[in-house]
């Protein structure tokens, strides 16, 4: 059994493309995800079940283990940013004991809001796989917005929110803690 790995440069940035040649590779790779997906799924399901929130559910997951399973906690915790994928990353992180997930994967019931993708972007987590599009939760009545603003494919402008940055010491003031605090503050 040939089970050798092929690695080829396909541009001038330097991206890496890597291919086995494993014949079952891939569907090793299929039968994993579906199968932390449907957990995510699950999570959902129990989130709505219990009356915690919406229907979306999330997995963090390192090294073929599960580290944390969630679900959306808005109505529980009365906190908007209670979504599962946040929920599962505040999890992670507080079970793991750092900031980072660079080595984790999540798997999501649902494609992530821009709130969450933003989450999952700053823990660093370095794979995401997830199942239904934004356009399932907007057909039962989840803002709109969702699939338009990660795709790019539309303007979202709240109409009674207006946000201005401050002007003359007070804006100087706040750009001073970070130029202060610089040196006792690394996160990465």
């Amino acid at each position: 059994m040939d089970d050798t790995v092929d690695v080829k440069v396909l541009d001038n940035e330097n991206t890496i493309s890597v291919a086995s040649t494993f014949a079952g590779h891939h569907e090793e790779i299929q039968d994993r995800d579906h199968s932390f997906l449907q957990k995510a799924v699950e999570e959902a399901y129990d989130g709505v079940n219990c009356g915690h929130g919406g229907p979306f559910g999330a997995v963090v997951v390192l090294k073929d283990e599960i580290v944390v399973s969630c679900h959306n906690m808005v109505l529980e915790y009365t906190d908007p940013t209670a979504h599962a994928e946040v929920t599962a990353i505040r999890e992670a992180c507080k079970k793991l004991g750092r900031i980072e997930l660079s080595d984790c994967e999540m798997y999501a019931s649902c494609e992530p809001c821009p709130m969450c993708f933003g989450a999952i972007h700053l823990s660093r987590i370095k794979r995401l796989v997830y199942g239904a599009q934004a356009e399932a939760a907007i057909a039962i009545g989840f803002d709109d917005f969702i699939a338009d603003a990660i795709r790019g494919t539309s303007h979202y402008q709240k109409p009674n929110l207006e946000i201005k940055r401050a002007d003359g010491n007070v804006a100087a003031i706040a750009e001073k803690v970070f130029k202060d605090t610089q040196a006792k503050f690394q996160m990465y």
